[in-house]
């Protein structure tokens, strides 16, 4: 089925506001950690941007800043402004460009809990923002920690989702006698790890008990989740069956549901790259209304185009309602967001 007139929202996609971008590249001492950003046009030029939106009928993007993680561009003094410029600078592209841009994903100084939980509120109070995006570690650090717990209190008032994307570097090793990831394992296989062990973490950290109308999108499709639902599933059932030193069979009695249920209350995207059977895995674990379209543009072999295109492909395929096919394209995005578009 053609799907052109259909509008389509992508809500996970990535761009470098220029002010943003200058003042980065300032902010960042060794310049081949930023090789690959120089070489994507689409990340900061808006022409280019454009012309490769223009590909796709009545399409549309959610802005958020592309990795690194603000945190780990600049020291707890320094991050906060480099947050402002970011969020300024989408928030000006959203106002310049509405029917281009419904809304941006505002991003935190996430090293500087006092001054990020600011501007967590000035985003969203004076900017508008959607929604928030966190990294599933802060430097190393786990997000179910008490640093964080303010900023998922603030937005589930605000009632607008937290955007959880993975980060992992070459640094942390595959292997304990390893020095660092080779291959880009980090990458291809570590950072699904990093969104399935941040979900694991706020689970067990009784986050959706505390707050049962939290509303997070997992990037990648729930990152391992939905491929592994046996071992979420049945697996997590017999928590600390396997453990001596921990008493977690106490901590699975204390839950309300079974883990597997809590899993169930996050969201997914389809930034899967164009796989179809990974799509449809996460399809039928989250539920039509749990899944929103997304990219991941602009990294792909062709600088942004590819992922769009494979992934719209993807959605077209799938054996499902035509209403369902809007649901995933626009209409949970509308009511997640709670757009006007």
């Amino acid at each position: 089925m053609a799907t052109n007139t259909i509008t389509k929202i992508d809500i996970f996609n990535h761009i470098f506001p220029e002010t943003f971008f200058e003042r980065m590249l300032e902010s960042v001492t060794d310049k081949g950690k930023v090789k690959r950003w120089l070489n994507i046009p689409f990340l900061v030029d808006l022409d280019d941007r454009f012309r490769k939106m223009d590909q796709f009928g009545d399409y549309r993007q959610i802005l958020s800043l592309s990795a690194p993680p603000i945190e780990a561009m600049a020291g707890p003094n320094h991050s906060p402004d480099l947050a402002r410029v970011g969020n300024d600078g989408m928030a000006d592209y959203c106002r310049r460009f509405p029917d281009r841009f419904p809304g941006f994903i505002a991003s935190l100084p996430m090293n500087n809990p006092e001054a990020a939980l600011a501007e967590l509120h000035r985003c969203m109070k004076d900017l508008n923002a959607v929604g928030v995006q966190i990294f599933s570690n802060v430097n190393g650090l786990p997000i179910d920690g008490p640093d964080c717990y303010p900023l998922f209190e603030a937005m589930a008032a605000y009632d607008k989702p937290i955007f959880l994307h993975p980060i992992r570097t070459s640094s942390m090793p595959d292997f304990a006698a390893d020095k660092k990831s080779l291959y880009e394992i980090w990458w291809t296989f570590g950072w699904p790890y990093e969104t399935s062990a941040a979900m694991a973490r706020l689970v067990f950290s009784k986050l959706f008990e505390k707050l049962p109308d939290i509303k997070i999108v997992t990037h990648h499709m729930g990152g391992m989740i939905p491929y592994f639902e046996g071992r979420v599933g049945p697996g997590w059932d017999q928590l600390g069956s396997r453990t001596a030193d921990e008493d977690y069979e106490s901590l699975l009695k204390s839950l309300k549901k079974r883990p597997i249920d809590y899993f169930h209350m996050f969201y997914a995207d389809t930034a899967m790259f164009g796989s179809a059977s990974g799509t449809r895995c996460g399809l039928d674990f989250f539920g039509v209304d749990k899944v929103v379209f997304a990219s991941d543009a602009p990294f792909d072999p062709e600088g942004g185009t590819m992922y769009i295109r494979d992934t719209i492909k993807v959605i077209d395929e799938l054996d499902i309602s035509e209403d369902d096919r809007r649901k995933i394209y626009n209409g949970n995005a509308r009511e997640l967001l709670q757009l006007t578009v």
